[in-house]
């Protein structure tokens, strides 16, 4: 690993490690406090909403005073917001610390993936990112269970410390090993030359390879469970299915990123194949019974994802203006948060209305039509340089 991308990965891992270990927990938190599910329900979304209306936000501030500093000051809130809910001591409070979580890593999350295509050649984006995404990876599958561990063992406060001393010593070794990087010329930019620019290809076809890679993980951990259970399966045999999933979507991530750079995996085509393969997954899951269709499933859906996910980031950054990188990935983090909800909503909607099945068979047509949308034509590389502003 090189050295200054070992903090940054680490920031991706305490944003996921952040929001997983604190939402699989909040079912028996609102149970305690006899709150609703409509509460839960907010509860969960308090996270996710703060990044989605702030991550273009923090992005462009990235790109006006460099991605350096609001990672730094997007950990270092991140770390006061858990730090506040230890000292308030008041349980009635977990939503809004959620809530400060959710901006904090709105900041440091685009920031991060900023600095991971700054610091890196070019030629290794696909490696940089596959790194990325596995740290990301190993947060969303470790957070559950070291969350539950840690409130078993000493309660929310306990979990809260541990967030806010993690955030911290991310921060103090991000000082150490990631170089300043200044924020670049920039042209100026108007309202429509942004719209211009974020509904062109270059910025669609990966921004809606990672929205389908992240609702084929979301809805792979939220309905493998219900499908192993219709089958007669128990907790134990669909947790193992989950965790399958998850080892296999992080553990891809570099393998597929070092062949990208390798020119062994072409971007498009890898792409298209991992949509294509997590879709193949979707429809496996419902179509044979038994716990081997479901593990199949299941590693079918996590390597797709795994093979997708960072050769979608890697073209994003390729095809991105420099200058604008922060804002371009703030953007693209909106449609990642997007799929994350809308996959087990659809899902979710077609199976109330008909049966399970059918919302799985829905999102994989979905993913199949997305990959024939990426082996379209090769999206244009901006021009460069720009003018300065």
């Amino acid at each position: 690993m090189d050295r200054p991308l070992g903090p940054l990965y680490a920031a991706g891992f305490v944003t996921a490690f952040g929001a997983h270990s604190i939402a699989a927990s909040l079912g028996g938190y609102t149970e305690g406090e006899h709150a609703s599910l409509l509460t839960l329900g907010i509860l969960l979304a308090l996270y996710d909403g703060a990044e989605v209306v702030l991550k273009p936000v923090f992005g462009a501030l990235a790109d006006r005073i460099g991605p350096r500093p609001v990672l730094f000051g997007g950990l270092v809130a991140f770390a006061a917001a858990s730090g506040a809910f230890v000292l308030a001591g008041d349980p009635a409070l977990v939503g809004v610390v959620r809530l400060g979580q959710g901006a904090a890593a709105a900041a440091f999350s685009p920031a991060a993936g900023a600095l991971v295509a700054r610091v890196s050649p070019q030629r290794r984006h696909g490696r940089a990112f596959g790194g990325y995404g596995a740290w990301k990876g190993l947060g969303y599958t470790l957070g559950p269970v070291l969350g539950g561990a840690l409130i078993t063992l000493g309660g929310y406060s306990l979990l809260f410390t541990t967030l806010a001393v993690l955030a911290l010593l991310v921060v103090a070794w991000a000082a150490l090993a990631v170089p300043s990087v200044p924020p670049l010329p920039r042209a100026r930019q108007t309202v429509l030359d942004l719209a211009r620019r974020l509904t062109q290809a270059g910025f669609l076809r990966p921004v809606a390879v990672l929205a389908g890679t992240t609702a084929a993980l979301a809805v792979g951990v939220g309905f493998l469970p219900v499908v192993g259970a219709n089958a007669g399966l128990g907790p134990l045999a669909t947790g193992a299915a989950v965790s399958l999933l998850a080892a296999c979507a992080a553990l891809v991530q570099p393998f597929a990123g070092r062949a990208r750079d390798a020119e062994r995996l072409p971007e498009r085509t890898g792409m298209a194949g991992g949509l294509l393969l997590a879709a193949a997954g979707m429809a496996l899951a419902t179509v044979l019974p038994g716990l081997a269709a479901i593990l199949v499933a299941a590693v079918a859906i996590g390597v797709g994802t795994g093979v997708a996910t960072p050769l979608a980031f890697a073209q994003l950054s390729a095809s991105a203006p420099p200058e604008r990188l922060g804002q371009t990935m703030g953007a693209a983090e909106v449609g990642r948060e997007l799929g994350d909800a809308g996959g087990p909503l659809l899902v979710g909607a077609i199976a109330s209305a008909a049966v399970l099945g059918a919302g799985f068979g829905a999102l994989a047509a979905v993913l199949a039509a997305a990959a024939l949308a990426v082996t379209g034509r090769r999206p244009a590389r901006p021009d460069r340089p720009p003018s300065r502003a």
